[in-house]
């Protein structure tokens, strides 16, 4: 049976898109961001997750500026976790961290883990060419894939990004994506003068993956049609097993992913929603 993508929001984009509006080249101001949040909020897309994304340095700030309670990522910009005893309207879900060089994802997590809130979990940023250090069962750290940035050197090739994504479909380890994925269909970037990873092909990947098939043509896919036909054919069960893998992407907007899904007629359209221009995510 395939997910019925005629009416609401299918399983397959439900809760995909994290609020990355305060990272770069965008950076909202903070009071901009929360307030777009909030407007986010009352909106209630199922399209969002609803979860706001800070760096753990600029947490005072936040504090300063928050006047709702508030679901939040916190991104590990600090050598080590802030305090996180006083949690007055904050309620962590996750908390990001890129590896270093000379570590494994299961290092990150025995040095992070006792300081996490209760109920937080770990994903940690790892290199394109570290897939042999990565875990292989999914009781540990969660990982998260970078699929662009500013420079064109920051985009990783499909075939990279395919590799990952189907070691995390063998493996059953969750991932999150973050950079680059502006759009939902690939498409060439004349500026930076390559090839843009569309958040569709990328969840279309993640399914085709935990079917067993080479994840890597989905992501290079360009034809619209074909795209959303193949998003149309899902099988219930393949969406549901792919977004257990695919917990959601970081972008600097939140209106765009809504608008490029509703225009491909993969989520039904609403009456009302806001627009936010922005570029990319964190």
């Amino acid at each position: 049976m395939s997910t019925d993508m005629g009416m609401g929001t299918a399983p397959l984009f439900r809760g995909l898109v994290d609020d990355a509006g305060l990272f770069p080249p965008t950076g909202l101001p903070m009071a901009e961001a929360l307030e777009r949040h909030r407007n986010d909020l009352a909106g209630n897309d199922p399209v969002l997750t609803h979860r706001f994304l800070c760096p753990a340095g600029r947490l005072e700030e936040l504090r300063d500026h928050l006047t709702f309670p508030i679901r939040l990522g916190l991104i590990m910009d600090t050598p080590v976790l802030p305090p996180l005893d006083d949690l007055d309207g904050l309620a962590v879900e996750l908390v990001e961290v890129r590896q270093a060089a000379d570590e494994t994802p299961q290092a990150v997590s025995e040095r992070l883990t006792a300081g996490l809130p209760g109920g937080a979990r770990l994903f940690v940023e790892v290199p394109l060419d570290g897939r042999g250090s990565l875990p292989r069962d999914g009781s540990g750290p969660g990982l998260k894939f970078r699929c662009g940035g500013l420079t064109a050197d920051a985009f990783p090739g499909a075939a990279d990004l395919g590799a990952l994504i189907a070691h995390c479909a063998e493996y059953g380890v969750p991932f999150k994506a973050t950079a680059g994925l502006h759009n939902a269909v690939r498409h060439f970037d004349s500026a930076l003068g390559v090839d843009r990873h569309g958040f569709l092909n990328l969840v279309l990947a993640v399914c085709a993956a935990v079917e067993g098939r080479d994840p890597v043509p989905v992501l290079k896919l360009t034809d619209v049609g074909e795209l959303v036909r193949l998003a149309r054919a899902v099988p219930q069960e393949t969406a549901t097993r792919a977004r257990k893998l695919l917990v959601s992407y970081g972008s600097c907007s939140t209106s765009t992913p809504i608008e490029d899904l509703t225009a491909l007629g993969l989520v039904a359209r609403r009456p009302s929603a806001t627009t936010h221009t922005t570029k990319e995510s964190k």
